[in-house]
This record gives structure tokens, C-alpha cells and sequence, in this order.
């Protein structure tokens, strides 16, 4: 993999306060600032990840309702209050 330098400027007191915290982890700053590029990039594909998966959720859901699959609330209420009823049965159940 080829290296690349990244240079930038930051104020004299940022820099020793951040080279002494790099210190106190047995770390250079160089390490640190690579660690932190790799942690932003990854978590910023985790969540273009996660909005492209949510964005296809709502779209099947739009569909669906599109489609005439809905339910009516009165038939939504009656299966959760069936399902609360039941989970309640369980935990009385329990020692």
C-alpha cells in the first residue's frame, strides 16, 4: 500500500496537549490521528450502510401498503393485546 503525508496546522497548545496524551498511551500522534481516520471511515460507511438498508425497509413498507397489505388498527390492537397477554401469562409462569 503506498503512503501518503497529510499535513495540516493546529494551534501550539493542541499540539502539546495532544502529543502528551499520545505519550501517556505508549502511542505517537501519527498513530493516534491513523487510528481515528480509520474509526471516522468506518463508521461513516456503517451508517451509509445502515441508511441504504432502511431506506429499502421503508420502500418494501410503501409497497406493501401500496399493494392493499394493511391492517386496521382495531386488528393491530387485537393481535398486541393478545401478545401482551400472553408474554404477561409467561412471566407469572416464572419461579
Amino acid at each position: 500500500m503506498s503512503q501518503a503525508t497529510f499535513t495540516f496546522r493546529v494551534d501550539d497548545e493542541l499540539k502539546r496537549s495532544f502529543a502528551s496524551v499520545a505519550k501517556s498511551l505508549d502511542r505517537s500522534g501519527a498513530q493516534l490521528l491513523r487510528d481515528y481516520m480509520r474509526d471516522i471511515v468506518r463508521r461513516q460507511g456503517e451508517a451509509e450502510e445502515h441508511d441504504a438498508w432502511f431506506r429499502e425497509q421503508v420502500q418494501i413498507g410503501l409497497d406493501s401498503a401500496n399493494a392493499g397489505n394493511l391492517m386496521s388498527n382495531e386488528d393491530v390492537e387485537a393481535r398486541f393485546s393478545a401478545r401482551r397477554a400472553e408474554t404477561r401469562r409467561r412471566l407469572n409462569e416464572l419461579p
